[in-house]
């Protein structure tokens, strides 16, 4: 189900004009895509940060001069210092019509003995309906052991959803990490045996 954002067409451009709409507890944004004019969007902050935390593919509704438009979340900028949401773009979608997202990947479980899974791929570009766009992609290493990897083809995707990369692709490699000693330490042990 969309969450439903309402707007209005944004008058003023430029950075002085998103300032201004900042300081109102407003943020600027633009709605584009289905070879319709760009919308240039004042959001109230709040209600859209809320919409869109935790969620890098958001499917929202957005109602404009009464009018509510399908979208979801293409792009968020933020501020690098503080975090904060400072402009956001949103991609028209229709029912039913695939798009290209970026799914982040989530390692789940815990590997055999001393084992830890590796991540190799962070976030894969899936084929996905605009409606059921998965929010991740679950990768389960439960009690994997060392030298096992999951590769694309293992992924247990949602339905009606793909994945374009080659199914041999690498996503998690399982491995036990390597204690590198320095030669300061191995003295250090060396002269710690010899004492005893």
């Amino acid at each position: 189900m969309a969450d439903l954002l309402t707007a209005e067409i944004r008058q003023e451009f430029g950075k002085g004009a998103s300032r201004r709409l900042r300081r109102e507890e407003k943020l600027p944004g633009v709605l584009y895509g289905h070879g319709e004019d760009p919308l240039h969007l004042e959001l109230d902050y709040h209600a859209t940060y809320m919409a869109v935390r935790g969620n890098a593919n958001a499917l929202l509704s957005i109602e404009i001069e009464g009018e509510k438009h399908l979208a979801i979340v293409k792009d968020v900028q933020r501020n690098p210092l503080s975090r904060l949401i400072e402009h956001v773009d949103f991609l028209r979608v229709k029912k039913g019509e695939k798009v290209d997202v970026e799914v982040p990947v989530i390692i789940e479980g815990e590997p055999a003995g001393n084992a830890m899974a590796n991540a190799e791929i962070l976030h894969i570009l899936a084929k996905a309906s605009a409606t059921n766009i998965p929010e991740s992609i679950v990768v389960n290493v439960e009690g994997l052991e060392e030298g096992a990897h999951v590769t694309v083809a293992d992924l247990e995707l949602p339905a009606d959803v793909e994945i374009e990369l080659d199914p041999e692709s690498v996503v998690v490699v399982i491995s036990v990490p390597t204690v590198e000693v320095s030669e300061d330490s191995a003295e250090e042990e060396a002269t710690e045996e010899a004492a005893e």
